[in-house]
């Protein structure tokens, strides 16, 4: 019998993909290097296929943990939420760094900027049209994801499914978006300031929508195979937390970078 279910700590088993994701983080930015300078995606399709099976056994392991070990007591949950919770506050500050770099920029633009802003020959984005479309997609999968709680905790797991299928398609149609946005971007990420964070900010976003697309995908199959009940679902709500940490940067991005600093 495990040792670990005679106390309420939570004694992380010994696990390979820390190492593993590390390496794959690092082929992906060793990728990236070699894709600016010599239009190779070779050791960036390397890394990121070490990233997608790090994520899928990582997953794994957690699901078996939780679900068919029984180790996820009430205790190592609240340890959980609090991780999620410094997690979240980090990506806020992460974020806080691109805002700061805009409104440096914005507000006292300087004369290699034509101290205007936008930087002379900069053509933004009309924030009516798919900046707008995509912020409502957004809204909408707030809304779908706060239903599939609601649903899970009161037993109707029916529409728990239905609601994680409109948020998941939400999300994916949102990413589709943002691809034919910056594939008809007249402008790119090495023109002035006004490139480098707008391509940076939104970028990063962008990432962060495919990353909880991802989470809320794996939510909906454990839901599937009946891994979460009423009162038992942390790895839901964390996805869920997560979700709604992306709109509301997006809320930030739109209203500075897409409407205000337009």
């Amino acid at each position: 019998m495990n040792f670990q279910t005679f106390h309420p700590f939570h004694l992380v088993n010994y696990s390979p993909w820390p190492l593993t994701g590390g390496i794959g983080a690092m082929t992906i930015a060793s990728g990236l290097v070699e894709w600016f300078h010599h239009y190779n995606l070779n050791i960036f399709n390397i890394g990121l296929m070490i990233i997608l099976l790090t994520m899928y056994q990582w997953w794994r392991d957690i699901s078996r943990e939780s679900t068919f070990q029984g180790l996820h007591t009430l205790k190592v949950n609240l340890g959980l939420r609090w991780g999620m919770i410094l997690f979240i506050t980090s990506e806020v500050f992460f974020f806080a760094s691109f805002f700061w770099a805009f409104f440096h920029s914005c507000l006292s633009p300087n004369i290699e900027l034509g101290s205007i802003w936008p930087p002379t020959g900069i053509i933004t984005f009309n924030p009516l049209q798919i900046p707008l479309l995509n912020t409502s997609i957004l809204l909408a999968s707030g809304i779908t994801v706060t239903w599939a709680h609601h649903s899970l905790i009161h037993f109707n797991f029916s529409q728990t499914s239905k609601a994680l299928v409109l948020t998941i398609t939400l999300g994916i149609y949102f990413s589709v978006l943002q691809m034919f946005e910056y594939y008809e971007a007249p402008f790119t990420i090495s023109d002035s300031v006004y490139g480098s964070i707008f391509f940076i900010a939104t970028g990063f976003h962008g990432l962060h929508v495919i990353i909880g697309t991802i989470f809320l995908s794996v939510c909906l199959i454990r839901h599937l195979n009946n891994h979460f009940s009423s009162t038992h679902h942390f790895g839901f709500e964390a996805a869920s937390w997560y979700w709604h940490f992306v709109d509301i940067v997006w809320l930030f991005l739109y209203i500075s970078i897409y409407w205000w600093g337009k």
